[in-house]
């Protein structure tokens, strides 16, 4: 499973490290993911959806979790 988020579609990113000569070199800045549990108020059923910690608080201000 792809590290993305369900919410607000973060995933990994790349960018550079930079020593103080100015030398490049490859790094990844990763989403901070979470598992939560959804519960959908018209069915009544529970989703396990992936969350980054951003879209808990998305989650937590719009809906009820």
């Amino acid at each position: 499973m792809s590290r993305v988020c369900q919410v607000t579609w973060k995933k990994t990113s790349f960018w550079n490290n930079r020593s103080k000569s100015l030398r490049a070199t490859k790094r990844t800045f990763k989403p901070n993911l979470f598992y939560k549990k959804i519960k959908d108020p018209e069915t009544g059923l529970v989703f396990r959806i992936r969350v980054s910690a951003k879209g808990i608080r998305t989650l937590r201000k719009h809906w009820v979790i």
